[in-house]
């Protein structure tokens, strides 16, 4: 059965109100939370940055819901503390909490003062940093010279059951390569047949049968206008190129780079629409593809309502 999560976005509310939101989101009937995890917005519209780390352990004592985060182990976070704050996580809330790995953003990451390096090295580090917090859930007493280097490092608490180390991806590329050496793959929705080569892409580098998540950016409200609106206004620094997300380090830099999106760039990078039927018609398309669990964006600032209709008019609808 797919379970269909809240997405729980630190860059668009504070902490508080996510808590919130959240608690409202089981009860209407979602199954699962995501946390974001950023250092800044990705503009200064969205004006927020909680610390998810945080934030986890009183969303998962407020709520039962399987939870999980996006993290990217580097110069902000070393891999060694990865796994002390997933443990820790995962010893409190057995069999709820699942990590995926990333290879970061500049957004989050130069606050250290460290080079931002390029695809390549990120990638290694984080197949490197994969395989030590792997070590170290284990029990196992960990020596690490590479991009990153670990010394002695062992962890006291350990989970009570091995979490997912989920791989991140966006490109067909990546998910090819994390097939071999992720436990599962989450990534984002795009068109059918570009998601369908993502998907061909995982599981010819060893994904087959592993578990495949999907983040869905969407816009709900009342009106296609007031939706078009509030993801435009929202989300129009989020549809800019790859290279772009991945290289930009501040949220006026986001803002700056994204004067020439349109609305109907942002269109063809969200489902806006008023109507709960073709929302409906969009998710039940993504667990008919096999992913496991739905996470739901509304990218506008109406959490509330989205939360009550898609509970009442949505959740119940799809074949899960």
């Amino acid at each position: 059965m797919a379970i269909i999560s809240y997405q729980a976005s630190h860059e668009q509310f504070s902490p508080h109100e996510l808590l919130q939101y959240s608690m409202l989101a089981e009860q209407a009937g979602f199954g699962g939370l995501n946390s974001s995890d950023h250092f800044y917005p990705w503009s200064e519209r969205q004006g927020e940055s909680g610390f998810s780390f945080a934030w986890l352990g009183a969303a998962m004592q407020a709520t039962g819901l399987q939870t999980g985060m996006v993290c990217a182990p580097g110069p902000r976070y070393h891999p060694a503390v990865v796994a002390q704050a997933v443990a820790t996580l995962a010893n409190m809330f057995p069999n709820r909490f699942w990590i995926a790995l990333g290879s970061g953003e500049a957004l989050n990451e130069v606050i250290t003062g460290e080079p931002w390096p390029g695809k390549e090295f990120r990638n290694q580090r984080l197949y490197e940093a994969a395989a030590v917090i792997k070590r170290l859930l284990q029990g196992e007493e960990v020596n690490h010279e590479g991009t990153f280097n670990v010394k002695e490092a062992r962890l006291y608490t350990l989970p009570q059951q091995m979490p997912l180390l989920m791989g991140a991806a966006i490109t067909e590329k990546t998910a090819e390569w994390m097939g071999a050496w992720a436990d599962g793959l989450i990534t984002i929705h795009k068109p059918y047949e570009e998601l369908k080569a993502m998907i061909r892409a995982f599981e010819k580098g060893g994904g087959k049968g592993k578990p495949m998540y999907l983040k869905v950016q969407l816009s709900y409200a009342p009106t296609y206008e007031e939706a078009m609106t509030g993801a435009y206004d929202q989300w129009r620094t989020n549809v800019l190129p790859y290279d772009q997300l991945d290289d930009l380090s501040k949220p006026e830099d986001f803002d700056r780079a994204a004067k020439t999106i349109t609305q109907e760039d942002v269109a063809k990078m969200v489902h806006i629409s008023a109507d709960l039927q073709q929302h409906t018609q969009w998710i039940q398309q993504y667990i008919d593809m096999g992913f496991e669990n739905i996470v739901l964006h509304n990218v506008n600032r109406q959490q509330e309502p989205f939360i009550r209709d898609f509970g009442r008019g949505v959740l119940p609808r799809l074949n899960t």
